[in-house]
């Protein structure tokens, strides 16, 4: 007479399985209405640039650092001549 033995079983969300599986479930979820947004035409519509278009860019981006950078110099000298 065979006897049957009661095992405890781990529900499937204890599991590391199970974690890792709500955790992919989670984030399919979240990423599946990235297109449908507010942004999502935008998201569309984005590609890669150029590389002429990222030279222009980045010229233009290092230009106006260095003229940021300049003014505060420029600010920081004129400073140290005023008296307090």
């Amino acid at each position: 007479m065979a006897t049957a033995t009661a095992t405890t079983t781990k529900p499937e969300s204890d599991t590391l399985v199970g974690k890792a599986w709500d955790a992919q479930e989670k984030l399919e979820g979240r990423l599946a209405n990235i297109g449908k947004g507010k942004y999502g035409r935008v998201i569309r519509m984005a590609r890669k640039p150029t590389p002429e278009e990222y030279r222009k860019a980045a010229i233009v981006s290092a230009v106006g650092m260095g003229l940021l950078g300049a003014m505060g110099f420029l600010i920081y000298y004129l400073m140290s001549f005023i008296p307090h």
